[in-house]
């Protein structure tokens, strides 16, 4: 049976489905809940493309949605009418099925792209003419897809810049939203942001809320992308006191699934070029080759695609930085559709005291019922499903707990509970005074 339009499993509340819900009504549930799974011993956020629709919708304007595209063949003597058509029909075909057999239902421009890229190589091992125009059609759409992120980018840029009232609640609701899962004290291990996204809006948000990035690139020109990631991280020496560095607080360690519209291949190593947030398809490092340059990663479908480098690396972070006791993954616009992501997270959810929070705006297309249902493990699982829960500025505001250091919170309950001023249910860590 499908679920409903809002779907809730949150902890002392069982498992409600329900078409609408009551403003406000479990909010003295959801919000302490959150609270603790926040403060657990490991922390990893996933992002999908849902966080950038999320944004652009709140200021008005459409996001770059991953859906099937249109080839642009070079028709010529080596590409006839015919062939054309029957190439782009086997793409599609190829596509569709692929989406099928790894449970996403519905193909996207992804699908299409990695089944022409194979197509590409066997018309080359051939040694077919018709490679060339593959490859020329290939370019086309990826130049295109490219440039439609940067549009999305430039968007939400400008309406910032213009600062109109929906684009700074939009700015405040990212800083809020990216604040909620890094305000951890540093003491504990910094939080793990994992995109599959190929724009720039989470590191954006970043450089907004004043938050540090951690990846693996190092390098101040032009960062490469190394293999010893080595744990660095940021210090600082308290004064007065010597040899015993802390940690700084706003850090964030990030790293792009998928690659990155920024990312090049360039004598075997993969460098980070500069192009600016929203920069113009004109702009001089935006590719004009990208199918042999730009680092961005369509699903993969078969294992053996994710090991190439640097995604083995990448994944690998993944898996080790959620595969492990005492950890907590929220997802929110993620989909589901990740077949390879998908299984690193069922492994997660073996150790029994992982848990996984899913907050998105829908099903997915059903999707996240099939995986709510093939993992069997609702005790471990915390679900926000639906327009109330996934809409951004209902979940900032009402839902997640409020971007602050977990040791003023719980000195703040404790005083509560010794005088008696409040009821138990404000009593809770990370409950606001009108959460009631």
């Amino acid at each position: 049976m499908a679920w409903p339009n809002h779907v809730l499993n949150v902890g002392p509340v069982p498992l409600l489905m329900t078409d609408e819900v009551e403003q406000d009504k479990y909010r003295r549930h959801i919000e302490p809940w959150l609270s603790a799974l926040f403060q657990s011993e490991h922390l990893a956020l996933l992002a999908g493309s849902g966080l950038t629709v999320a944004v652009s919708d709140t200021i008005g304007q459409t996001a770059k949605v991953m859906a099937t595209t249109k080839f642009k063949w070079p028709i010529s003597e080596k590409l006839p009418a015919a062939d054309a058509d029957t190439l782009d029909r086997r793409i599609n075909a190829y596509a569709t099925a692929t989406a099928n057999r790894i449970g996403r239902g519905t193909p996207n421009i992804e699908d299409q792209i990695r089944a022409a890229t194979d197509l590409l190589t066997g018309l080359a091992i051939l040694a077919d003419d018709r490679a060339e125009a593959v490859r020329d059609a290939l370019n086309g759409v990826l130049r295109e897809f490219l440039a439609e992120l940067i549009a999305t980018e430039a968007r939400i840029r400008a309406e910032i810049a213009n600062k109109t009232e929906k684009a700074q609640e939009a700015q405040r609701l990212l800083i809020s939203f990216l604040l909620s899962f890094a305000s951890r004290v540093a003491s504990r291990e910094r939080l793990n942001i994992f995109t599959t996204n190929y724009d720039r809006l989470i590191e954006y948000g970043c450089d907004m809320a004043g938050l540090r990035i951690i990846d693996r690139f190092v390098g101040t020109i032009a960062p490469l992308l190394r293999s010893t990631r080595v744990d660095i991280d940021f210090h600082y020496n308290p004064p007065g006191i010597r040899g015993e560095p802390r940690y700084l607080e706003g850090v964030v360690r990030l790293t792009k699934l998928h690659g990155s519209l920024d990312w090049r291949a360039d004598g075997g190593e993969v460098q980070r070029v500069g192009i600016s947030f929203g920069a113009s398809a004109d702009e001089a490092n935006f590719p004009k080759d990208p199918l042999s340059r730009v680092m961005i990663y369509p699903n993969p479908a078969k294992d053996v695609e994710t090991v190439d480098y640097p995604y083995a690396e990448l994944f690998r972070d993944f898996s080790a930085a959620t595969c492990r006791p005492n950890s907590t993954l929220v997802t929110y616009g993620y989909g589901f559709g990740d077949d390879h992501l998908n299984r690193v997270i069922e492994h997660m959810m073996s150790l029994p005291s992982t848990h996984l929070v899913i907050i998105s705006f829908d099903g997915a297309s059903g999707r996240i019922e099939r995986f709510f249902e093939r993992v069997g493990r609702p005790a471990q699982i915390s679900l926000l499903i639906g327009s109330h829960f996934g809409a951004l500025a209902t979940l900032v505001e009402k839902y997640l707990p409020k971007p602050a250091i977990d040791r003023i919170t719980f000195k703040m309950a404790e005083l509560r509970a010794r005088r008696g001023a409040a009821g138990a249910g404000n009593t809770e860590v990370g409950t606001n005074d009108d959460a009631d």
